[in-house]
């Protein structure tokens, strides 16, 4: 008898038929002699059409209330599904986060797990019962309810297989596990066995969306086995682990594409010390991440440079810049969307020469200008106009040998959490 931690999206619990199949295949999981926890997000679009609504009440709602609104979606599910369990015949609970153990930092919004109590997950484990958790969310010290941001609901299930020791942690969403590319846009793109945590979580990092970074993350510090595979097919899905046998002549293992991005100009900056500190500093302190910098050289003691944000926080950032005007004066300060960063990724990258420039070959013979580089051992990403995503994408693929002649299996719209 094994222990397991099961995640299904929100396309997996999306209607109550797809319900009733997913309460079916964990009762599956049971007659195979398991423990089954089960985590799940809110029902289809459930989230976004609570911010909507919210937002025709106040077009920037506390985010307080915010979080108090979007846990509502992971409380229909849970008590949903625990009610198909029951009508096949099946002994289950359901528990919000906080009831299940959840306690974080006093964030609303993107809110980080302090520590996960599941005194109460073990307990209805003992007394045979399939537990059903709510994911995305957790609670203060103080009583006041968080949640996790977008994909934490894998966040969820990953911490809680961790927290209760679980042999294994199954993502279940509408594809057959990862793919060396987003398989909506190249139909030829190749299913992964196994991927390494590096890996995988440098492409959740790059916008890879079938896997949280944070889940990531801590799927490798706690050696969490971690498989994604489909909720619609029993076919075997990807094993997300510490290390992953080579495949023969695969250097690059896949390729994520980010279109949440803006770039930020600041011109005219004096070229003295300390300003790159007071600007992403001022930024860190407004909980405003900062992905790529390029500074370009310095004129007349002068110098520009150029970052990207997420194209959501592109106007708070600009407000804290502007804020920065008095004591950091510079001359000009402007952005761009409409821009899409495209990665390949690869631990086969650091000893193969030349992946980059050839990266940079395919690009330029699509007619598109590279705006901003950044690298790493096992990446490479390029900021570049959005027109051409698609295009782009497929050459790349082709061009590091990636491209399958298996027909990818796509179950329904991708999860959002």
């Amino acid at each position: 008898m094994a222990l397991y931690v099961m995640k299904f999206g929100g396309s997996s619990v999306g209607d109550t038929e797809r319900m009733k199949r997913v309460a079916k295949r964990i009762a599956e999981k049971q007659d195979e002699g398991h423990q089954c926890v089960v985590v799940v997000s809110a029902m289809g679009d459930t989230t976004d059409d609570l911010i909507d609504q919210a937002k025709l009440l106040n077009a920037e709602p506390p985010a307080r209330e915010m979080d108090m609104l979007m846990t509502n979606g992971e409380q229909i599910s849970i008590a949903m599904l625990s009610i198909a369990l029951h009508a096949i015949g099946r002994k289950a609970v359901s528990y919000t986060g906080w009831q299940a153990g959840f306690r974080t930092e006093p964030v609303f919004g993107k809110a980080r797990i302090t520590d996960i109590r599941p005194e109460k997950v073990k307990q209805s484990l003992e007394d045979g019962a399939i537990v059903v958790v709510a994911g995305f969310q957790g609670m203060t010290e103080d009583g006041e309810i968080t949640t996790f941001g977008r994909g934490g609901s894998d966040t969820t299930a990953v911490a809680l297989a961790a927290a209760i020791n679980a042999d294994v942690c199954e993502i279940y969403t509408d594809v057959d596990g990862i793919y060396s590319t987003d398989p909506r846009i190249v139909k030829c793109a190749r299913k992964l066995s196994e991927i390494s945590y590096d890996e995988m979580l440098e492409l959740a990092n790059l916008g890879a969306a079938v896997l949280h970074p944070r889940a990531v993350e801590y799927a490798k510090h706690h050696k969490v086995r971690l498989v994604v595979r489909s909720s619609f097919t029993h076919n075997e899905g990807t094993v997300v682990k510490e290390e992953v046998s080579m495949e023969q002549g695969v250097v690059v293992s896949g390729i994520a594409y980010d279109k949440n991005v803006a770039r930020i100009s600041i011109l005219g900056v004096s070229h003295v010390p300390g300003v790159l500190a007071k600007v992403f500093g001022s930024l860190a302190e407004a909980k405003i991440d900062v992905d790529i910098i390029v500074q370009s050289g310095v004129l007349d003691g002068k110098a520009d440079f150029s970052f990207t944000v997420a194209l959501s926080d592109r106007e708070k950032a600009l407000n804290v810049i502007e804020g920065l005007r008095s004591d950091l004066p510079f001359s000009e300060v402007n952005s761009e969307d409409n821009l899409v960063k495209i990665s390949i990724v690869g631990a086969g990258m650091v000893s193969h020469p030349g992946v980059a420039a050839q990266m940079f070959d395919v690009i330029s013979k699509e007619g598109v200008n590279i705006k901003m580089v950044s690298t790493s051992e096992i990446k490479v990403s390029c900021v570049i106009d959005g027109d051409k995503l698609g295009e782009v994408i497929k050459a790349l693929h082709t061009a590091y040998q990636l491209d399958t002649e298996e027909q990818v299996f796509v179950g329904g719209p991708k999860d959002r959490r």
